[in-house]
C-alpha cells in the first residue's frame, strides 16, 4: 500500500521504522515542527523526522491543518492509508477521509480506557494490571473510532513508564505490521467503543509530582514510576527539592507523621506515609545528577527524624 505515516516522537518512530522493513510504500511523513531543545535550546527534528530524513521520504511539518495549501498537499500524495501514532495535532474530518481507507492510530493503552495524551503514564498511575495496544480506525472525536487490532501485556510492579513505553513502542509496531495484512478485512469486522467504559488520560501537569506523603507508601510507589522520566516526582528537603526516580513500599508501619525518615542505610532511605513505608532508592538533589542512594548518603548527611516533604 501507499501509505502517508504521521507521528512525532520516539514511541512513533518504532512504527516508522517496523513500516519501513516492509514491502508497503512510505510516500510521505507528517511531524510535529522543529522545537528547542537541550539546554542550548537548539531547533531540534523529531525522532519520526530524522529517521524519514535517513530514508529520504517527503517531511511535511504544517502546524495545522486549518490551511488549505497543507490540505491539498496531503490529499496529492493520494494515499492508500494515513498512519498514525503519537503525532500531536487534531485531523481535521477532510483529512480523515482524505485515503483510500481512511486513517488508522496505534494507541498505547486497552480502548475504551485511558484515551488522550498520556494513557501510559495513567495507567500506571491508576494501579492498572494490564494495559496494551489498540490500532483504531480514526473517527474525529479523540480517541473514539472502532478497533481493529487489540494487544494486552501485564504491567509489572517494577515498570515505569518508560520501560512500559519502551514495550508498548514494540508492541505496537508489531500489531501494526499485522494489521496492515488484511486492514480491509480488519475494518469490516472492527470492534465499537463501549463509551461506558472510557476514562481519559489527561497530558501530564509538573504540579502532580509532588509527592503528597499522607498518601500510602502503594500510591506513591505508583506515582514515582509513573512520573520516570518526565515530570519525575519530587519532595522537599531542606527547603530545596529533592526528585525521586526509584523506590519501593516495603513492609512495616511507620509510628512517625508522614514524610519522617525512619531509616538510612546503603539500601534504602525510608520514609512513612500516610500508611506503610517508602524506601527511597534512587535520587538527585538539585544541579546533580541522579544517583543510587548509597551515593547519595556518602554525599549527603540525612537524619533519622528528618522531614521531607
Amino acid at each position: 500500500m501507499r501509505i502517508i505515516f504521521a507521528g512525532t516522537p520516539d514511541f512513533a518512530a518504532s512504527s516508522l521504522k517496523a513500516l519501513l522493513e516492509t514491502e508497503h510504500e512510505v510516500c510521505a511523513v507528517y511531524t510535529q515542527p522543529d522545537r528547542p531543545a537541550g539546554r542550548g535550546r537548539k531547533l531540534t527534528a523529531s525522532p519520526v523526522k530524522q529517521l524519514a530524513l535517513l530514508h529520504q521520504i517527503p517531511v511535511e511539518q504544517p502546524e495545522n491543518f486549518k490551511n488549505e495549501h497543507d490540505r491539498q498537499r496531503l490529499e496529492q500524495y493520494e494515499a492508500d492509508v494515513m498512519i498514525v501514532a503519537a503525532y500531536g495535532l487534531l485531523l481535521p474530518q477532510r483529512i480523515l477521509d482524505a485515503p483510500k481507507l481512511g486513517c488508522i492510530n496505534v494507541h498505547a493503552s486497552l480502548l475504551p480506557r485511558w484515551r488522550g495524551a498520556a494513557p501510559i503514564q495513567r495507567a500506571i498511575l491508576a494501579g492498572d494490571k494490564h494495559t496494551g495496544i489498540c490500532i483504531m480506525q480514526m473517527e474525529a472525536g479523540l480517541d473514539t473510532g472502532p478497533v481493529l487490532t487489540e494487544v494486552r501485556c501485564a504491567i509489572a510492579d517494577t515498570d515505569t513508564a518508560a520501560s512500559l513505553h519502551d514495550r508498548l513502542a514494540q508492541l505496537g509496531a508489531k500489531a501494526l505490521v499485522e494489521t496492515l495484512i488484511d486492514l480491509p478485512a480488519r475494518q469490516g469486522n472492527a470492534q465499537v467503543q463501549d463509551d461506558a467504559n472510557t476514562r481519559y488520560a489527561n497530558k501530564l501537569d509538573k504540579s502532580e509530582a509532588l509527592i503528597d506523603w499522607q498518601k500510602p507508601a502503594k500510591d506513591i510507589h505508583r506515582q514515582i514510576r509513573a512520573f520516570n522520566p518526565w515530570p519525575v516526582s519530587y519532595t522537599a528537603w531542606r527547603g530545596q527539592p529533592l526528585r525521586v526516580w526509584q523506590a519501593d513500599h516495603i513492609s512495616g508501619h511507620g509510628q512517625s507523621s508522614a514524610g519522617t525518615v525512619l531509616a538510612v542505610s546503603k539500601q534504602g532511605i525510608d520514609v512513612a506515609t500516610g500508611d506503610g513505608v517508602l524506601r527511597l532508592q534512587h535520587l538527585q538533589a538539585p544541579g546533580k545528577k541522579a544517583m543510587s542512594v548509597a551515593d547519595f548518603i556518602n554525599a549527603n548527611r540525612i537524619e533519622v527524624g528528618e522531614t521531607l516533604g
